[in-house]
């Protein structure tokens, strides 16, 4: 399988400008690697310097290869299969997604955050960063045409949404150093490197933000103190 090819990227701070990402080579279990942004996370991982496992219900179906990615077979509803995967690693970065329709009821997130936190404490990793979604953001500092969009989403796929609200509970009473990060409408188009981040309060007018950013601003936050126990909301 052909590695990717490696987009510069700029991963900017809360003003819009920083260094570049992955200065401490860091070993990380990518749980939802085979599409969207964790796919995304773990070609810009191995990119980076770090070391990724990237763990896949269906191993074929994870498209980056690097000699620095490793690939397993693992479920977050099967716990047998997390736990060796954690093994040493220095954080778990979870891009869950739901496969079948949205309107759906579902435990997979809740579920399998539960599954994910109890093996991470089973082997001593303490850094977990998750991403859900922006209507479940407080509407502080959001726009009355965002908070319409907002009462509509919810609406429409308020399934999901409380599954991942449950999630998000999950992680705030696991004691672990968690984040959550909440995006918006996520695109398939290049990164920019440039967004808006506010910590535990919606990001005013964000509407989008492509899969290349997001994850790159899930690398970032890997080592920013301010982002621990807190709930980011990122944008453009």
């Amino acid at each position: 399988m052909a590695q990717l090819a490696n987009t510069p990227v700029v991963f900017p701070s809360r003003d819009n400008h920083a260094p570049e990402a992955g200065k401490k080579a860091l070993k990380l279990l990518v749980i939802g690697a085979t599409r969207g942004a964790g796919r995304e996370v773990a070609r810009q991982g191995v990119a980076a310097g770090h070391a990724v496992t990237a763990l896949a219900r269906d191993p074929a179906r994870v498209e980056v290869s690097h000699e620095r990615l490793t690939v397993l077979r693992g479920d977050v509803l099967d716990p047998a299969t997390l736990a060796p995967a954690m093994a040493g690693c220095d954080a778990v970065v979870s891009s869950l997604g739901v496969t079948s329709s949205f309107r759906a009821p579902t435990t997979l997130y809740s579920a399998g955050m539960q599954n994910i936190i109890q093996a991470m404490r089973a082997v001593g990793v303490t850094r977990l960063i998750a991403v859900t979604a922006a209507p479940l953001g407080p509407n502080e500092g959001t726009t009355l045409p965002g908070r319409l969009v907002n009462k509509l989403m919810w609406a429409f796929i308020n399934e999901v949404y409380s599954d991942m609200a449950r999630m998000e509970d999950e992680m705030s009473k696991s004691g672990l150093a968690w984040t959550i990060v909440r995006p918006p409408r996520l695109t398939n188009k290049p990164a920019i490197g440039r967004y808006r981040t506010e910590v535990n309060r919606s990001v005013r007018g964000g509407y989008s933000i492509a899969r290349a950013d997001l994850a790159g601003a899930l690398l970032k936050l890997l080592d920013d103190p301010a982002s621990i126990q807190a709930a980011i909301s990122i944008a453009y």
